[in-house]
């Protein structure tokens, strides 16, 4: 048991015994690695595919009969980045309703252009457009590279393959200070066209795009002209990592938002019994809006749950019963105040590493938590014996948003927005705390056994 003493509202642990300390470091290294496991969204989506098939998980298809009973383990993949996954629950379902945990697979960064190898002097570059709302300056003098998935011709039609470079492929080399001198006073700027292009090699008498191709189609296995199209992300390749004097913060890419996932599939593998369904939902496209076919504005929630009913016989009445008595959890990372910009948060609403997960409020609307979602989520963390943080943005600044809103809208479900509290959000590199993983994965495992 952690004991807790109050500094300025902040839960701080004071004693920890071994077991904890193990348990901590464990759920953190495991986390690092399926982020590096995991350099895209689509990636993501075999990494957690490859979990439940190793826990006994069923994949199912969307285009055929799905045949389910209490206690079946499954699954469903669209797009390869996106993953429904539920455990059949003992309950009568519309008696018990769902339990819904959602996270995003996607991150903000860069993404290559369909024509982006281009020659510009001696140098090969890859054209990029901004994916979501990346800190730009970080991605720059990183050891980079691509990550994706390439359509391949085949004889039977098109075949999608993942592909990856876990070397560093490409740079953003900065400008040298002799040349931009107002840039430790003015910060470090790029213009999205024309000074984000990624160098990659020396120029030659080889075209560029078939430069391009000619990698693709070596990690796709197919030859070069088999390569019709591709979608590929830019990536850090430094391994995540472990810093502080006791270990106790970690740092990588992704964390926002593959933390939240992690914790959620971990939650959702250790459920051994519950009485309602429990779901693990994990979307793509959340950093750009989350309007497609797999994104949680789409149609992709909504369809696996009614299958889920269909598949048990529930007629419509019976699927809306099972509705309201449904809630969700939306993850998604939070933001931890930083001493050196005290300027930037809400005084009285400021969270802190590795003093437990946050339940995040906004009164317009931008986070789902209303009064009662807060206290089942508070009650939660009292059963799960986890602290926890209330955050709300600076009133004079724009607040972000989550999946919590629109999902419970599309649903019409309550919902809570809740989160770990991590530093530089948005970075090609980020940093959070050891132990709120931990609590995290507790919170959500508490919520699929018990319910909210």
């Amino acid at each position: 048991m952690i004991s807790y003493r109050l500094s300025d509202s902040i839960p701080f642990p004071l004693t920890m015994n071994d077991d904890m300390t193990a348990e901590f470091s464990t759920d953190a290294q495991q986390l690092l690695d399926f982020i590096d496991q995991s350099p895209s969204p689509w990636h993501a989506g075999r990494s957690i595919a490859a979990r439940l098939l190793a826990a006994g998980f069923r994949r199912l298809e969307e285009g055929e009969v799905w045949r389910l009973e209490p206690g079946d383990r499954a699954f469903v993949v669209r797009g390869d980045s996106s993953v429904v996954a539920f455990i059949m629950g003992g309950g009568t379902l519309a008696e018990t309703g769902f339990r819904i945990i959602g996270a995003h697979t996607d991150s903000p960064g860069l993404r290559v252009k369909p024509r982006g190898a281009h020659a510009e002097g001696s140098m090969l570059r890859l054209g990029v457009e901004v994916y979501g709302g990346p800190i730009l300056a970080t991605f720059a003098d990183r050891d980079l590279s691509l990550a994706g998935r390439v359509g391949v011709r085949t004889e039977a039609g098109v075949d999608i393959r993942l592909v990856d470079f876990p070397d560093a492929l490409v740079r953003l080399p900065n400008l040298a200070i002799h040349m931009n001198r107002e840039v430790n006073k003015d910060g470090l700027k790029f213009n999205k066209q024309t000074e984000l292009p990624l160098l990659l090699a020396v120029a030659d008498e080889v075209p560029a795009e078939d430069r391009l191709r000619a990698l693709l189609s070596e990690r796709a296995g197919c030859d070069p002209k088999d390569v019709l199209s591709w979608e590929l992300s830019v990536f850090d390749t430094q391994p995540g990592a472990f810093w502080g004097p006791q270990r106790e913060f970690i740092a990588d890419g992704q964390l926002d938002n593959l933390a939240s996932c992690h914790a959620g599939l971990s939650a959702l593998l250790q459920v051994s019994h519950a009485e309602a369904v429990a779901v693990a939902a994990f979307f793509d496209h959340e950093e750009i809006g989350s309007e497609s076919h797999k994104g949680a504005d789409g149609a992709l929630l909504p369809d696996v749950l009614e299958r889920i009913a269909l598949a048990l016989g529930l007629d419509r009445t019976g699927y809306k019963r099972a509705l309201a008595r449904s809630f969700l959890v939306s993850a998604d990372m939070a933001h931890a105040y930083q001493p050196n910009f005290p300027q930037s948060y809400e005084p009285q609403h400021k969270v802190f590493v590795n003093a437990g997960p946050v339940v995040k409020t906004n009164a317009c609307g931008r986070y789902a938590t209303d009064a009662e979602a807060a206290a089942r989520i508070i009650r939660l963390c009292e059963r799960a014996e986890v602290p926890y943080q209330l955050y709300v943005h600076r009133t004079d600044l724009g607040c972000g948003s989550t999946i919590g809103p629109m999902t419970a809208a599309r649903l019409g479900i309550p919902a809570a927005d809740i989160g770990n509290p991590m530093w530089a959000m948005h970075s090609v590199r980020e940093s959070a705390g050891v132990r709120d993983h931990t609590h995290m994965i507790r919170l959500l495992r508490c919520f699929f056994s018990t319910g909210a």
